[in-house]
Formats: structure tokens, C-alpha cells, sequence
């Protein structure tokens, strides 16, 4: 799941689990209070029985634990104050399709290995 321009890496991660044979699916939340507002919204996009979940927020993690659950993956900023080139920091902090991927993975094994 993710709020924007991180869409896209949802996609590819998406698309490269989908292509291992691995069941996904891309939330898109472009505002936390408008789900928030509408019950329904995050039980349609949030079912209790899925539990592997993961979030990329280029600007940060805090808040995603309440849609990624306790265990849940977030990808995203974990500290303040980095300055360089966008190509250069998405590389340092992780914004790319294996690390959504690698994310995506760790949730599904952490779930298999849990039953």
C-alpha cells in the first residue's frame, strides 16, 4: 500500500509477485482520513485474514503500523535530514521494487511460518 508516487513501485512489486505465482494485491491510500471516515474502506482493502501487509511511504513510517498490523512491513524514511539526489536516496533508503518485493516475501514467510 502506499499514498502516491510510491504507487509505482507498489505496482512493480505487484507485478513481480504476481509473475512468481504469489497472490497480491496494490492499495492505493490517498488519504488516510477518508478511510478513516468511511468503515467499510478499510475492511473492503484491509481483510482481517491478511495479514501480510507492507507500506511504502517515501516520507516516512510512522502511522503505517495501524494498516500494516503489529508485524507488518514498512518501507520508508526512518530518520530525517537526508539531502542528495532522488536516485541516490532511493537507492540509500530502500525505495525500489526488489526491496517492496523482499518486504512482500518476508511478510508471507513470516505468515507461513506463524500456522
Amino acid at each position: 500500500m502506499g499514498t502516491g508516487t510510491e504507487l509505482g513501485l507498489c505496482v512493480s512489486a505487484f507485478e513481480k509477485l504476481k509473475s512468481e505465482g504469489i497472490r497480491a494485491r496494490v492499495v492505493s491510500m490517498p488519504s488516510w482520513e477518508i478511510s478513516r471516515a468511511s468503515l467499510s474502506l478499510p475492511r473492503q482493502c484491509f481483510p482481517a485474514a491478511t495479514v501480510a501487509r507492507v507500506s511504502v511511504e517515501a516520507a516516512g513510517t510512522f502511522g503505517w503500523n495501524k494498516y500494516v498490523g503489529e508485524h507488518g512491513a514498512t518501507v520508508g524514511m526512518k530518520t530525517f535530514g537526508a539531502s542528495a539526489p532522488l536516485a541516490e536516496l532511493s537507492k540509500k533508503f530502500g525505495f525500489s521494487t526488489e526491496a517492496v518485493v523482499a518486504g512482500g516475501q518476508a511478510q508471507i514467510d513470516r505468515v507461513k511460518s506463524a500456522k
